[in-house]
């Protein structure tokens, strides 16, 4: 595992007695001048590690309003040469926070794998969390992102065998996504003391940190799963904010601090 900011993020929260909180918006909703100052916003909300999704014209994994948050990005002019863009711009400011990009494989093979892990590796990206790449995979994309540093991230789920988790463990670092719900994004209410139960059974084969997403939309939600998981991830809710300011962007950052900076609270009060 590489001790890259993801590592060193987590470390430090463990030392403190603290959980990550993980926000997720869609690079360039709904139009690219948005992303860098939404990120920088969350950052002062309290975001430890911020995941930035690569906007793609088919997210099937994903709900109706990350997909809409896709499409809105693609018609704004939003590219992968963009989102790495973006990060660039972000680190101008800030060295300290991880930025994991999130999404599907698609784009990347478009760009080619290596020229893509290098462009990650030169705008500071820290890791990457394909969806639709299992973690068998052993390919050039894999190969390239490891020899530069770069953390990859894999998910889990309610159904995942524990012979699957197993593997999953070895494959992954920085930490595990754990997709709380069967479904896709944005899906109904969460079981906390059902995730809970999981989590205890999934630290069985994963030692890196588990991270929880999926069905996170209240401050309550954030801090009952941070009080067994390591991290709590926070998207569609975020997602449905950039939505509804389509037409006056840039109320944006600070209507997403609104809605994680309770999150973060209700989290350390816990702590």
């Amino acid at each position: 595992m590489s001790s890259n900011r993801i590592q060193q993020r987590m470390d430090a929260l463990k030392a403190s007695g603290r959980k990550a909180l993980i926000p997720y918006i869609v690079a360039g909703d709904p139009t690219p001048s948005v992303t860098v100052p939404a990120m920088h916003a969350m950052v002062e909300a309290g975001a430890d590690i911020i995941e930035l999704g690569m906007p793609f014209s088919d997210p099937f994994a994903d709900g109706p309003v990350n997909q809409r948050g896709a499409e809105r990005a693609i018609a704004g002019g939003m590219t992968l040469r963009g989102v790495l863009d973006a990060v660039s711009e972000f680190r101008q400011k800030d060295q300290d926070t991880p930025v994991v990009l999130m999404g599907y494989l698609n784009p990347l093979i478009a760009m080619g794998e290596v020229a893509f892990c290098d462009g990650c590796q030169a705008s500071g990206v820290d890791g990457l969390l394909i969806v639709d790449m299992p973690p068998e995979e052993e390919g050039s994309l894999v190969q390239a992102a490891k020899a530069r540093g770069l953390d990859l991230i894999y998910l889990a789920a309610p159904t995942t065998t524990d012979a699957r988790l197993a593997t999953i463990g070895q494959a992954t670092s920085g930490y595990l996504y754990y997709v709380s719900l069967k479904g896709i994004t944005g899906s109904s209410k969460l079981d906390t003391t059902e995730v809970s139960k999981r989590i205890e059974h999934m630290r069985q084969h994963i030692s890196v940190p588990i991270c929880v997403g999926f069905g996170i939309r209240t401050a309550e939600d954030a801090a009952a799963i941070a009080s067994t998981a390591d991290g709590s991830i926070v998207g569609t809710v975020l997602v449905s904010q950039v939505e509804a300011l389509v037409n006056d962007p840039t109320k944006i950052p600070e209507a997403l601090q609104s809605i994680l900076k309770p999150m973060r609270d209700a989290m350390d009060a816990n702590a």
